[in-house]
C-alpha cells in the first residue's frame, strides 16, 4: 500500500528535533551555551494538527532546555529528551494513547530514529537526511529540516483527512 492511502489513517505524529524540526545547527555561544533555529511554519502546523486532535511525541537523544521550551510553546506535552533508545519512548507513546503502528507517522533524519521508523505506519524524512534513513523511508520531503519538512508532512496527512481548513490559528 502506498504511503498517501495510508495517510487516512493516521492519528499520531512522532518527530526527532535535530535534524527535523531544526536544520541540525548547533551555534556556538560565548558562555558555553548553544543556540538551535526552529522554523515558524512548522510550528504553525504543529499547532493545528493539535488544535484538530491530533497527538504528537518528539523524541530527542538531547536535552537542551531552550528545545523544550519551545516544543511546550507549541503544546506538545509529550517530549521525551535524553532518549537512548528511541523505541522505548515510542512505546511509551503508543502505550500512553492506545494508539497502534498504523496510527503513527514518525518522521526522523539519522540512525538513532531507524527503529520508531521501521515500527511507524509511514517513516518520513527531510530532504537532507542521512542515506541509511533515505532507503528505509516511505517519504522524503522536498523540504530539508528546520525548513518546513515538519509541516509538509502534517499538512499532507490533514488535507486528506480534509482537516486542512482556514481557522484562527495563529503563527508562532
Amino acid at each position: 500500500m502506498s504511503y498517501k492511502k495510508k495517510l487516512k489513517d493516521i492519528k499520531a505524529f512522532v518527530f526527532d528535533v535535530d535534524g527535523v524540526f531544526t536544520d541540525g545547527s548547533v551555534y556556538l555561544m560565548p558562555g558555553g551555551n548553544m543556540s538551535r533555529v526552529m522554523n515558524v511554519l512548522d510550528g504553525y502546523a504543529v499547532v493545528k494538527a493539535l488544535k484538530n486532535n491530533y497527538l504528537i511525541g518528539v523524541i530527542t537523544g538531547g536535552n537542551d532546555e531552550m528545545v523544550r521550551h519551545r516544543i511546550n510553546y507549541l503544546g506538545i506535552e509529550d517530549y521525551y529528551a535524553k532518549s537512548h533508545d528511541k523505541m522505548i519512548d515510542y512505546e511509551d507513546f503508543k502505550t500512553k494513547y492506545n494508539l497502534t503502528n498504523e496510527e503513527i507517522l514518525t518522521m526522523g533524519d539519522d540512525l538513532p530514529d531507524i527503529h520508531m521508523m521501521q515500527n511507524s505506519a509511514i517513516s518520513t524524512c527531510p530532504e537532507n537526511a542521512v542515506p541509511e534513513i533515505k532507503n528505509i523511508a516511505d517519504y522524503i520531503s522536498e523540504k530539508k529540516g528546520g525548513s518546513g519538512a515538519v509541516r509538509d508532512v502534517i499538512e499532507q496527512v490533514m488535507k486528506v483527512q480534509g482537516k486542512w481548513h482556514d481557522d484562527n490559528t495563529q503563527s508562532v
